[in-house]
């Protein structure tokens, strides 16, 4: 199984996948990692990422999300996702569904969370990249996930423990449903 932790930045996407990761003995990646530099600079600027600078970085994700399924591995992956095209490429590889390419098994966790309390967690951190002048563009552009995709919504109102909790259920409720699939 892949999970991809989800949402805009300063939701916990790291701070959750690393827990969620720990708890399960899985691999674990940020996505953070996979930007170029170029990336980078243009957020510390305080400059949104448009598609076109989005459209590699999460397409070297899907490559390393599809090496982790070839290999057998669980893994634990966190991306902002922001869009349903953003989650399409990181399944598929593709920047459309309706093209006929296989989809990879993962599910989504969209942390979910007040702007006021990401603002105040974002403001408590320090050395990262992304400042808190772009929470509003990230927050214009999401997509929160729909009934077609395989996602569950957290509240990051919740503890850390209490959300790697309900993620742990989830993902046992999905083992269980895909293995009694396997059965019949």
């Amino acid at each position: 199984m892949i999970l991809i932790i989800m949402g805009v930045c300063g939701c916990g996407k790291t701070t959750v996948g690393k827990a969620i990761a720990k708890q399960l003995q899985w691999q674990f990646a940020d996505a953070d990692d996979f930007h170029p530099e170029a990336n980078k600079v243009k957020m510390g600027k305080s400059i949104p990422l448009t598609d076109e600078d989005r459209i590699p970085w999460l397409t070297s994700i899907h490559q390393y999300i599809k090496t982790l399924f070839t290999e057998g591995n669980n893994g634990v992956v966190t991306c902002s996702a922001l869009k349903k095209m953003y989650r399409v490429i990181l399944t598929s590889g593709e920047v459309t569904a309706d093209n006929g390419a296989e989809k990879l098994p993962v599910l989504f966790v969209n942390l979910k969370g007040e702007r006021d309390l990401i603002i105040k967690r974002m403001e408590g951190r320090s050395g990262h990249f992304m400042p808190v002048s772009l929470l509003d563009s990230q927050l214009a552009i999401l997509e929160e996930p729909d009934m077609s995709e395989e996602a569950v919504t957290v509240s990051i109102d919740n503890s850390i423990d209490d959300i790697v909790a309900l993620v742990m259920e989830e993902c046992e409720k999905r083992l269980s449903r895909s293995v009694k699939g396997d059965v019949s």
